[in-house]
């Protein structure tokens, strides 16, 4: 099996909301930030488009990095963010 770039893209922990809806897509990203070591990436599933708007918006005006926001083929989004410093 190959693997996408997305797939081995370094980070430190998985989170999938992609079963959430919006405000609990956020509330479940900051719990897990929340739980992070400053400069830890997250890696976040997610599937929506209030999701796809408002989690790397609310996530960036918090001070966290997003470093890379991939759409997939399956209709989700793939979603780094590395926790603020």
């Amino acid at each position: 099996m190959n693997s996408s770039p997305a797939e081995i893209e370094p980070h430190d922990r998985d989170l999938d909301i992609t079963a959430e809806t919006c405000p609990m897509t956020f509330v479940r990203t900051r719990l897990a930030l929340d739980r992070m070591q400053a400069g830890q990436v997250l890696r976040l599933r997610l599937k929506g488009e209030e999701p796809r708007r408002n989690v790397p918006r609310t996530a960036a005006e918090q001070g966290h990095a997003v470093l890379r926001h991939d759409a997939q083929p399956d209709g989700t989004d793939l979603l780094w963010i590395r926790k603020k410093q």
